[in-house]
């Protein structure tokens, strides 16, 4: 039987209704936020303020920064070895799901990994970590004291990957974290324990936020290998389409997937957002000829805003004279509405994040 076909702007529509970029949910909890989003890039503590901001209406920075110092929501490195914000109890079920074999994780070492006991350095590091929460030059510093003959380098790297660790809060930071943090072990910090790697529930849980999509989607998205087999395992569970490409999709199949005349308002998402990330193909979210003006030469992912859905520009926010500003790069030109629209919700967004500032403004950057 042929599968049914969605197309492009289908995707798109069901996309943005599970990241909740069509409306923004209403009276949901910071941890349930972001389980519904299966994480959300943290590269830098700020970018999941405005990512929720902008997805969750009334959303304040201490519910956030309460999550954070209650561990409900945990800040760690997480898919493609990156950091990202988990619920506590997402972190523990797909934490081990999302780790590769220390042979796939060293090869990008090449010849640094030279002489690495990966077993011995692991275990070194929990003896660090036991006594006390350590910033990850401590870690570093104390593993070069005990294997003296191995890349220092290799040293921090085998243990960001491969040991779970996540990052302790700083309780008067206003992003909920100091410029320099401290690491603990997962299982000292949290209070419920690391469930075995089930890559099910990793693909369950990318295909509620993302869905449909294809393997290399979820492969793209967690950086783990596979994926084909373990959505053919669970083929009988889900729905399968088809894309204008002729990819075969699967989604979950009381997932919401509205239609292609559902509106879709303007948003404004912060750098490094998922939405832009987490497709092998991306074209339902931006196009390719667009995608280089998004992720910059040392690999920065530029804060971005949608316009009918998909990414129409890059946008910055700057202070001057106590004036905040947002300003607009867009990729063509704009509407009269659609500048209005992003005018009303940038000056919002400027009210957010500055809200010291005695002005507030959007300009189109020249």
């Amino acid at each position: 039987m042929t599968a049914p076909l969605l197309t492009r702007v289908e995707l798109n529509r069901a996309t943005l209704a599970r990241q909740m970029l069509l409306e923004r949910a209403a009276d949901l909890a910071v941890p349930a936020a972001v389980e519904r989003l299966a994480g959300m890039q943290a590269q830098e503590p700020k970018h999941p303020f405005v990512g929720l901001w902008t997805r969750v209406a009334g959303f304040s920075e201490d519910a956030l920064r309460r999550a954070l110092s209650d561990r409900e929501v945990v800040r760690a490195t997480l898919m493609r070895s990156t950091l990202h914000l988990l619920s506590a109890r997402d972190y523990a079920a797909l934490r081990l799901a999302l780790q590769p074999p220390p042979s796939v994780a060293l090869r990008v070492l090449g010849t640094r990994a030279e002489g690495l006991d990966v077993d011995a350095v692991l275990s070194a590091a929990r003896e660090l970590l036991a006594e006390r929460p350590l910033t990850f030059d401590a870690i570093r510093a104390g593993l070069v004291e005990r294997f003296p003959e191995v890349n220092d380098r290799a040293l921090g790297y085998a243990v960001r990957t491969l040991l779970p660790l996540v990052m302790v809060p700083g309780g008067v930071e206003r992003w909920g974290y100091p410029r320099v943090c401290e690491f603990a072990l997962a299982e000292e910090l949290l209070d419920e324990p690391l469930a075995p790697a089930a890559p099910e529930a990793l693909a369950t849980r990318y295909l509620g936020a993302f869905g449909p999509a294809s393997a290399a989607d979820v492969q793209g998205w967690s950086g783990m290998g596979q994926m084909k087999a373990v959505l053919d395992a669970m083929r009988p569970r889900l729905a399968v389409f088809a894309d204008e490409r002729g990819r075969e999709l699967f989604d979950l199949p009381d997932a919401p997937r509205p239609g292609a005349d559902a509106v879709a308002p303007v948003r404004y998402l912060p750098e490094f957002d998922n939405l832009v990330l987490a497709y092998d193909d991306r074209t339902r979210v931006i196009a390719d000829e667009h995608r280089p003006l998004v992720t910059t030469k040392n690999l920065r992912v530029k804060a971005t805003f949608l316009v009918d859905g998909v990414v129409a520009g890059t946008w910055t926010i700057a202070v001057k004279r106590r004036v905040a500003t947002v300003a607009l790069v867009p990729f063509g030109a704009l509407s009269r509405r659609s500048l209005a629209e992003l005018t009303a919700e940038g000056e919002a967004l400027a009210r957010f994040v500055e809200p010291a500032a005695a002005a507030h403004e959007v300009v189109v950057a020249s």
